[in-house]
């Protein structure tokens, strides 16, 4: 436990204007004002190749913690009050796509109410996201052993996160970044993996500031289950280019670009989104 004077007020509330000035300002203590949730789609494992969805997704949501504490976990409570009755179910994408557990909807029209309400509460929540999109099948077809596509997306993410760290004044200082468990092997790779990047083997050469946490599966966050709802449509978005994407089109204002705040929904790939292997007519960053 930390004797640092507190980060925030526990009791005060900011308007959204001044939260954003504040989010930019070097942090009090030792922790960043950010908090990075993160979570994945599709199978990491290179033995098998599901052809209907050939890839791995990696996707971290990048929350201000007071916006998060104030505004985005709120608001996904009184959604689940609304909803449910209570506040602990827990969100994920899979089980609403195919209507299992607590999400048996009555009709089509109370499905549809259901996700509009959803998609209005990610697209009200500011959060910057980073994510990274590992094709399998050309990842295999390069030959030789392939490299683990859990761990190739997040070098890509923890660079980025970085250089949005560094935008924000904020690598000065610890930024959490949250998982959920997956498994006793699994975790003790992922946290190596983890450590080893941050520890300098990355492609700016140098020490990255940041700590993981796992969190059990039973953990209802919100920020976990924003991100589980996320990753998915990334993916689809780069499978199935042409097909609509209601979710994505949110999305695409959320990415870390190249032009800042003034420019979001633009310049935002090979930016804040990665695709790899990168496709022939990519320009290198």
């Amino acid at each position: 436990m930390s004797a640092d004077a507190q980060q925030f007020g526990l009791f005060d509330t900011v308007d959204a204007g001044t939260a954003d000035l504040q989010s930019a300002m070097p942090p009090a203590g030792r922790f960043s004002n950010f908090v990075v949730y993160v979570d994945e789609s599709g199978d990491h494992g290179m033995q098998t190749l599901d052809p209907n969805y050939p890839l791995f997704v990696l996707a971290f949501c990048v929350f201000y913690k007071r916006h998060y504490a104030e505004k985005v976990a709120p608001a996904l409570q009184k959604f689940k009050f609304n909803h449910f009755g209570h506040d602990l179910v827990v969100l994920h994408e899979t089980e609403i796509r195919k209507e299992t557990g607590a999400f048996r909807f009555v009709n089509r029209d109370s499905k549809q109410r259901f996700m509009n309400e959803l998609t209005d509460i990610i697209d009200e929540s500011n959060f910057i996201l980073i994510s990274c999109v590992i094709d399998k099948q050309q990842l295999r077809s390069r030959g030789g052993v392939p490299e683990n596509p859990y761990h190739l997306a997040l070098g890509f993410c923890l660079e980025t996160l970085h250089e949005l760290m560094q935008e924000k004044n904020q690598d000065g200082t610890k930024t959490h970044v949250v998982v959920e468990c997956r498994g006793k092997k699994e975790d003790r790779e992922l946290e190596l993996e983890f450590r080893r990047i941050c520890d300098g083997a990355n492609r700016l050469g140098i020490p990255l500031p940041f700590d993981i946490v796992f969190a059990s599966k039973l953990v209802n966050s919100s920020g976990l289950q924003l991100a589980d709802l996320v990753a998915r449509p990334i993916g689809l978005s780069v499978l199935r280019p042409g097909q609509p994407n209601r979710a994505f089109d949110v999305l695409r204002r959320k990415f870390f670009c190249a032009g800042g705040r003034g420019k979001v929904g633009e310049d935002y790939e090979n930016w804040g989104l990665k695709i790899y292997p990168p496709p022939e007519s990519e320009k290198p960053r």
